[in-house]
This record gives structure tokens, sequence and C-alpha cells, in this order.
């Protein structure tokens, strides 16, 4: 079980305790060292780098040895609760026992916190435009845009999908401060915490709490204060099976670039039709 403390830093030191190679046929096979080029999968007593879970995709970024380098392109979890560090050696060598530095990819991962704490406000936003009966049926969180999918029988009207907006980025105005807390699953869900789709809680969750406006169990990464996300944008709207809907958004500086393309293209119509 490796000890993660990627919800208070971002660098952090450690020891390999497991190696793994892929080989030829792209099975992952334990070895005592990597060396340069190599590919394959390392294992830390204790890293920042969060593994994909909840929706949320995990940290890319470089390990360090005294020896060699490990740049770390996916972060998953294994049943054991071990995070599995995947990636190749850009140089030099890697071996079991190494004392290591760990760096997160902090740009990519701060990106990845506005889009997974704005999905906690869309979801609220949701309930109060749709109704109760609103529950998460799968999400996506990573640095590009945010995906949410959804219990909903119809088709959102373009007021509805302007309500949620503006609920959104109305607490995002307020700025309050996201709370984290850990509590017993039952006082949590007393308290009224929305669980989440597909997601197994163990007797103690981690409880995320923004304002009056949202409180759901959640074990990813989150923003200080909503004000962070910045804006909230909707790109998309649509039917993804019986019964569910898929919202895809943006946020901060990748709202504001989708604002400004949008613009673009108005003005380059305007002066078609000008043209014309």
């Amino acid at each position: 079980d490796t000890k993660f403390s990627g919800y208070e830093k971002a660098d952090d030191e450690g020891r390999v305790t497991e190696l793994y190679k892929y080989g030829d046929d792209d099975m992952a096979i334990p070895v005592g060292e990597l060396k340069t080029n190599e590919l394959g999968i390392l294992v830390l007593d204790q890293t920042p780098f969060y593994a994909e879970s909840g929706g949320q995709v995990g940290d890319r970024g470089h390990i360090d040895t005294a020896a060699g380098r490990f740049s770390v392109q996916q972060t998953v979890k294994h049943p054991s609760g071990a995070h599995l560090h995947r990636g190749r050696v850009e140089r030099g060598v890697v071996r079991i026992g190494d004392v290591i530095k760990a760096h997160i990819d902090d740009q990519e991962r701060q990106k990845t916190r506005l889009n997974h704490s704005a999905t906690h406000l869309l979801h609220a936003a949701l309930r109060q435009v749709l109704g109760k009966h609103v529950t998460q049926k799968g999400s996506l969180v990573n640095p590009e845009y945010l995906r949410f999918d959804f219990s909903h029988s119809e088709q959102l009207t373009r007021d509805q999908i302007e309500e949620i907006e503006r609920l959104v980025n109305d607490e995002i105005r307020v700025n309050d401060h996201v709370e984290t807390r850990l509590m017993p699953v039952k006082q949590a869900m007393a308290a009224g915490a929305m669980a989440l789709f597909g997601e197994k809680y163990g007797d103690e969750v981690r409880v995320v709490g923004m304002g009056d406006f949202s409180t759901e169990l959640c074990g990813g990464t989150h923003v200080q204060r909503t004000g962070d996300i910045g804006l909230f944008k909707i790109v998309s709207e649509g039917g993804v099976a019986a019964g569910v809907r898929r919202i895809e958004a943006v946020t901060g500086a990748g709202a504001l670039a989708y604002v400004r393309q949008t613009e673009d293209r108005l003005q380059l119509v305007a002066e078609l039709v000008r043209g014309s």
C-alpha cells in the first residue's frame, strides 16, 4: 500500500519498493533495475502522484534517483492499494531500494483541480435546475476539460443550460473555501454528502464541501477556493444512453480560450455576411 502525500505536496521523497519491465508482449515482469529508454512500472513507499480514480486522471511528472530519471506518463492504482507509476527511464538507471525525489507536473494538476471542483459545482447546479432525481452516472476529469454523465430523460433547453452556467459561475465568484474532512461514512451520508457513482467507500471517507452549495464524498484533488476556478463554460450537452445525458465543459484559461474562439468565429461570420 503506497502512502499518498499529494493532497499536501507536489514534490516528495521516498524509496523504490518494486520495479517491473514491459516485455515484447506488453506483459510487466519484476526486475531489479530499469535502464535508459526501458519502459516499466515503479512502485514507491510513498508518492505525491495521484492515481487515476473517481473519474480523475492520474498525475504525470518525473522521478529522480541519484543515478537516473524516470518519466511518469500515467499513474494508476493496483487493487492492493499500491500506486503504479508507468513510464520510461529518460536517462541512467533506476534500482529497487533507490531513494527518490518525485515531482508531479503541477501545472497539469492545477488544471485538473479546476475541472474537478467545477464538476462538483455542476452536479449541485444540475440538481437545483433539473431536480433531485439527477445523479452522477460517470465522469472524466483531466487538465483539458470535464465530462459529466447524469440521469435525466430529456434534452436540456437553452434556458436550462444558461441557468446551470449562471449558478456555477455565481458560486465561483462567491469564492467559498473548499473544505475537506475525514469522517465515518455513515456520519457523512447523514450530513447530506453525495456519494459518487461506481465508487467504493471504506469506513472512513473524505468529504469535500464548497460552502452551502455542494458536499460530496470524494478522494480527488481540488482547489483551495471556488474562485480559483475562474470561469466555467459548457461546450456540449447530449444523450449517451437511455435516460443518461452528458455535459462537457471547460474552466479557467480553457474556458476563456473557448469564449475567444467563439467570438472569432462570430466575427468571421459577420464579415462574410457583410461581404455578401
